[in-house]
């Protein structure tokens, strides 16, 4: 089970990032002390326009402290020990987050574009990363998980045909 070097480190810093723009737009959302920093106006970007809608919660739950939810357990299962774990689960739970986090921006750039007609620049970069980490680990995964790879049998020795 062999990565390279650079998928941890930029799945590592990706979450990071994520992470950062996530705890600004949920500062942004519960304290008036902290105001979010987009270009004004009424056109297409519209951050305010977008984090005040009532698509800004999902079940009740603001989307920023979903962001954070997402963020917080992506950068631990995107330190390097995960990376090199032995632990199929940690694996796929990245995996797995991955999806859930794709899942999550096609339902919120669905909203942006139809329903509230306007685009959160800060939104959107939240977007990006979660797409580059979900392509960046969808990669990844046949690798880590030992997708495709031949079996090994419990004495050591491999299946049928390998030499």
């Amino acid at each position: 089970m062999h990565t390279l070097r650079w998928q941890p480190i930029t799945s590592l810093v990706l979450s990071i990032v994520g992470l950062a723009v996530s705890i600004y737009l949920t500062l942004t959302h519960f304290s008036s002390a902290v105001t979010l920093s987009c270009p004004a106006g009424g056109g297409a970007i519209n951050c305010e326009k977008v984090t005040t809608s009532s698509q800004s919660y999902v079940f009740g739950i603001p989307v920023a402290v979903l962001g954070l939810a997402y963020f917080l357990p992506m950068l631990v299962l995107c330190l390097p020990v995960a990376w090199r774990s032995l632990n199929r689960w940690i694996h796929l739970a990245r995996l797995l987050l991955s999806v859930a986090g794709v899942g999550m921006i096609i339902y919120l750039i669905s909203a942006e574009l139809f329903t509230i007609k306007a685009i959160c620049l800060w939104c959107t970069s939240v977007h990006v990363i979660t797409f580059l980490l979900f392509v960046l680990i969808v990669t990844t995964a046949p690798v880590v998980l030992g997708w495709g790879e031949a079996d090994e049998l419990v004495d050591g020795t491999e299946g049928v045909g390998s030499e």
